[in-house]
């Protein structure tokens, strides 16, 4: 998929807050004038029609569980340059600015001087095959928390009551998650833009179905984006932490975590199995690097690798003697 690229007006910038019944509109360059639709098909289509005639530079939405979803997809369709932000971030944004109170016309005229002030990245359309991978996925690692959680609980209960609900629970869950994890392997396998890339990924010594799907559902920039960019998008790049004369030690922050957990248990793999990362990782603690670190520094270097096959459209070409 490609972004969304719509010839927009540099000078008009939106922010639209989203609620369960209400959608409040704000312009940056009409800054008293709120408009208000209904959450509904027909709100939608007024909206966007709206911004077909403007067709802003930019159009931020944040994430408000799921609501925002009908909008959203309805402005990336019409290759409107909507923008899907982190409510977190816009809310420092908003105390940075000195926008201490809240109510819908504020948080619509935050996202729009957000959208103007930060330029977040515009979202890109996924296809159906896309968000219903997203959604399994998401459902699967939900699972997967869940029947963590469960196990634990198991081991420390006294009661035999409760450790045989528990183990019944247990078992359902281990059900359903392989009835999910089949369903994922037979929707990518359907898809022909999909398959490929799988293919191409799985070809990695290290790397499973799980990453694949995982990167598939929620890292549609791999293989587009330069190495740098990427590592931070997923959350593996360090930042400095430096002060004049001092020199802190860097850390990572941010990103996706979804796959950074997936891509860290994948680098542990690879450490053991792959000869190129197993190099690399005792290259770093020869150098005197914590372990951690050293694993973080492996998965950075697995994400450039799988970046750089999937740009190039190659499989895996073990390379264990070169260390970069």
């Amino acid at each position: 998929m490609t972004p969304s690229s719509t010839p927009a007006a540099d000078d008009v910038f939106v922010g639209i807050d989203v609620s369960k019944d209400v959608l409040d509109l704000v312009r940056l360059d009409q800054p008293d004038a709120l408009l208000r639709f209904p959450n509904s098909p027909e709100g939608v289509q007024q909206i966007v029609e709206l911004m077909l005639e403007c067709k802003p530079a930019r159009i931020a939405i944040e994430s408000t569980g799921k609501l925002e979803t009908p909008l959203l997809m309805a402005l990336l369709q019409q290759r409107l340059n909507a923008c899907h932000v982190n409510p977190q971030r816009v809310r420092q944004f908003a105390r940075a600015v000195g926008h201490n109170a809240k109510t819908d016309a504020l948080d619509a005229l935050v996202l729009a001087r957000y959208a103007k002030a930060v330029g977040p990245r515009i979202t890109e359309e996924k296809s159906e095959n896309q968000r219903e991978l997203a959604e399994l996925v998401n459902c699967r690692r939900q699972l997967i928390e869940g029947r963590t959680a469960h196990l634990h609980q198991s081991r420390r209960a006294r009661s035999e009551f409760a450790q045989k609900q528990l183990k019944a629970v247990i078992a359902q869950l281990d059900e359903r998650i392989e009835e999910l994890e089949q369903a994922i392997g037979k929707l990518i396998e359907s898809d022909e833009q999909m398959r490929p890339i799988d293919s191409i990924i799985r070809s990695f010594i290290g790397a499973g179905a799980v990453l694949s799907a995982t990167l598939l559902a929620h890292l549609s920039e791999i293989g587009r984006l330069d190495h740098a960019p990427l590592s931070a998008l997923v959350g593996v790049a360090p930042f400095n932490d430096d002060s004049g004369k001092r020199t802190g030690q860097r850390h990572i922050r941010g990103g996706r975590p979804g796959v950074r957990h997936v891509l860290y248990l994948c680098t542990i793999s690879a450490i053991r199995c792959n000869q190129q990362i197993k190099a690399k990782y005792k290259q770093l603690l020869a150098q005197g690097k914590h372990k951690k670190v050293a694993i973080i520094a492996c998965a950075r270097k697995v994400l450039r690798v799988l970046n750089a096959m999937i740009r190039d459209r190659q499989n895996y070409r073990p390379t264990p003697t070169k260390i970069t």
